[in-house]
């Protein structure tokens, strides 16, 4: 509870809000200069690195990394590995919100003419199976590989597996169904 200056009697709430504070300190803020009117787009050309970036490039790029991450956010890049690409998208977006194509209908990355002209030339390799399953089917195959690893490693099984192996040698498929064969071809 606040106290009165130079007494110990506490103030009521009235008293302390209307009383003037002496240890409180008036910054006096400078003038706020009025913005200069922006003079128009800078020449593309003759602009130096700095202006082109500000007036052409940032406006434009920002909001597309801003809606990369957003994107990334929600497809869990940041948890595990998935099948985003985030430079597919970065061009899909830039492409498709280019003011160059203020009327143009929405396309997609694989119907964008250079796109079509990139990967025609330089076709990119499949995607790994790891990144096409989902976690449920990925821990069923690695599950059934373990159940299967654990059953071969059975005594009975590898008894079974050496008798299959020998008899295979004994009987040597391989010789017996090319002499099949060339009977078949003889008649």
């Amino acid at each position: 509870v606040p106290l009165e200056a130079g007494t110990s009697q506490p103030l009521d709430m009235e008293q302390f809000y209307s009383a003037p504070a002496a240890d409180t300190v008036v910054q006096q803020l400078p003038p706020i200069p009025e913005a200069a009117p922006f003079p128009g787009p800078p020449d593309p050309k003759a602009c130096s690195a700095r202006e082109y970036l500000e007036y052409y490039i940032f406006p434009v790029l920002l909001p597309a990394m801003a809606e990369l991450l957003h994107r990334a956010e929600k497809e869990k890049c940041f948890e595990r590995r998935t099948t985003f690409i985030a430079c597919d998208f970065l061009t899909e977006w830039l492409y498709n919100k280019n003011p160059k194509r203020k009327d143009e209908p929405f396309t997609e990355f694989f119907s964008i003419p250079f796109v079509i002209d990139w990967l025609t030339a330089h076709p990119r390799p499949p995607t790994p199976l790891s990144l096409l399953l989902s976690e449920e089917a990925a821990s069923i195959i690695i599950q059934s590989f373990w159940r299967g690893y654990q059953v071969r490693c059975k005594s009975e099984i590898q008894e079974l597996c050496q008798w299959q192996k020998k008899l295979r040698e004994e009987k040597n498929i391989i010789k017996v169904v090319e002499v099949f064969w060339s009977k078949r071809e003889a008649k």
